[in-house]
């Protein structure tokens, strides 16, 4: 069976020949002879039995392309047209350098490019990705050293333009913020240092992070999880692998214990939080209220001065490790109203003491201490409206009864100690 032309490309050249072709097809095994009109072409090469490449010899017009084999001569009507076409001209190339291994993407500009079958960067052909008249995308083949790069269309060879195959310098770091995170990632970390430009992984340790942002003194990452350890963070690019620098990963802090659940509404007292990881605390909150003067004792202890709120609050703990979370134990505090007296019930008894007398008032139910005239007295909180308490005796005269919570002191209102 005589072989089958369906293609020629390009389908037209310079009338001088010359011009790179591939013939595609069927039956080319054993082909001899391609021929354009009645002029043979050269440099023959059957690759396979459905390609051929070959170059064109001179001819004029439009001419039929025919390929003969030991079973006879095609007859399909593949037709290349022979004109002038202007040959391409380059006028710039960027990148103008990249790395030895080459599969960087590179762009040509120029004039004249449409219809380009080859580009070369020194003796070696890249990959052609996109084509226009005016601009050319390649990936760069493998090379070394300073090469010529030039472009064949069917016009011809292009002038040659310099690139430069260039061992990349080594990235090199010189801090990360933060230094530390919690176990679970997810966090932005930022890597500064020298060389970093198309960096293709950054490791925590065994783990990859996700690469946000990219300069050549800079990289931002989201840290991938890792278990609670010192690892070392690492930048390759190109130029190969930096130096480690060490980042941690902290467990999130937890709050057990409040040295006290209670106080009063305006803050300002000091309040002791236990629990653990507290040893790097950034922030204290008191139901998202932030406490001041964070005094870390121990990974175990510090002690904070409250914010003013209301209601019963979680306190929680931030490190670098995260924020802490209701756990075991009682990590809440509770805002309590200043206590108020109206009334004393009754208002006067002996001054030997032992009376019951009601304090009749407001934000009772956590009092502490009741004192007549200073002087302490034994007492039960019946409600947040009423407490009872013994008069502890006293002098003669008129004397300042005053109700405590962990809220402070109440107003005072008199008592009177009549003699016996």
């Amino acid at each position: 069976m005589a072989p089958i032309v369906t293609s020629v490309s390009p389908a037209q050249g310079a009338p001088a020949g010359g011009t790179p072709v591939t013939l595609t097809g069927s039956g080319f095994t054993g082909a001899t002879a391609v021929r354009f009109g009645s002029g043979l072409a050269t440099n023959l090469v059957v690759v396979n039995s459905t390609q051929i490449t070959a170059r064109t010899p001179a001819g004029t017009g439009t001419v039929k392309v025919t390929v003969t084999g030991p079973s006879g001569t095609s007859t399909q009507n593949v037709f290349f047209t022979y004109t002038t076409v202007a040959a391409p001209v380059l006028t710039t190339i960027g990148p103008a350098s990249g790395p030895p291994s080459g599969g960087n993407t590179v762009t040509l500009n120029g004039t004249n490019l449409g219809g380009a079958t080859q580009v070369l960067f020194g003796p070696n052909p890249a990959t052609i990705l996109t084509n226009t008249p005016t601009q050319i995308t390649v990936t760069a083949p493998a090379g070394a050293g300073t090469v010529g790069v030039v472009v064949t269309t069917p016009g011809g060879t292009s002038n040659a333009l310099a690139y430069t195959y260039a061992v990349a310098p080594a990235p090199s770091l010189s801090s990360l913020s933060p230094v530390s995170g919690p176990t679970s990632g997810g966090n932005t970390v930022t890597i500064n240092g020298t060389n970093l430009s198309g960096a293709t992984s950054v490791m925590f340790g065994i783990n990859a992070a996700a690469i946000l942002t990219n300069t050549a003194t800079q990289i931002t990452v989201t840290a991938p999880a890792g278990p609670a350890s010192a690892v070392s963070v690492s930048v390759t690019t190109p130029g190969g692998t930096s130096n480690p620098l060490p980042y941690f990963y902290i467990t999130a802090p937890t709050v057990t214990e409040l040295s006290t659940h209670l106080g009063p509404a305006t803050g300002g007292n000091t309040v002791t939080v236990f629990g653990s990881g507290l040893t790097l605390t950034s922030a204290v909150d008191f139901g998202g209220n932030p406490a001041t003067s964070i005094n870390v004792i121990s990974d175990s202890q510090l002690t904070v001065t409250a914010p003013a709120g209301s209601g019963t609050v979680q306190v929680t703990v931030t490190t670098p490790g995260g924020t802490s979370s209701t756990g075991t134990g009682n990590p809440h505090y509770t805002y309590l109203g200043a206590p108020v007296l109206t009334s004393l019930n009754p208002p006067n008894g002996s001054d030997a003491g032992g009376d019951s007398v009601v304090l009749v008032g407001s934000n009772l139910t956590y009092t502490d201490s009741v004192t007549f005239g200073g002087v302490p007295a034994s007492f039960a909180a019946i409600s947040d409206t009423q407490v009872v308490a013994t008069t502890p005796g006293g002098p003669p005269g008129v004397v300042n009864v005053v109700a405590h919570t962990p809220a402070g002191n109440s107003n005072a209102l008199p008592f009177t100690y009549d003699p016996s």
